[in-house]
């Protein structure tokens, strides 16, 4: 990334949600790499509770999960008034 980029993500509170410990890894990788605190959550129940703990600046999401998936995760973080500004990006592996 360039430096610009690099700057504005330093320091970024960032909660990648996966049930794919390779897509959680490959994430906290390159977001620790451009200056971020990366956390990790493999579902959405681990996702709310890793939310509280951290209060993330930006939460990736993963659509398709078991238990919780990506939409209810979303729903959930967007109803709750301590959260609900905080910006989520849903992910997908689906075509």
């Amino acid at each position: 990334m360039s430096s610009n980029a690099s700057r504005s993500l330093s320091g970024l509170k960032i909660l990648v949600v996966d049930d794919s410990k390779t897509i959680r890894r490959t994430a906290e990788t390159l977001l620790t790499t451009e200056g971020c605190q990366v956390f990790t959550a493999i579902d959405g129940f681990d996702a709310l509770s890793k939310i509280a703990d951290h209060q993330p600046d930006l939460i990736f999401v993963d659509i398709m999960m078991p238990r919780l998936d990506g939409y209810e995760t979303c729903s959930l973080i967007k109803h709750n008034k301590v959260f609900k500004q905080t910006p989520v990006i849903m992910l997908s592996s689906k075509d």
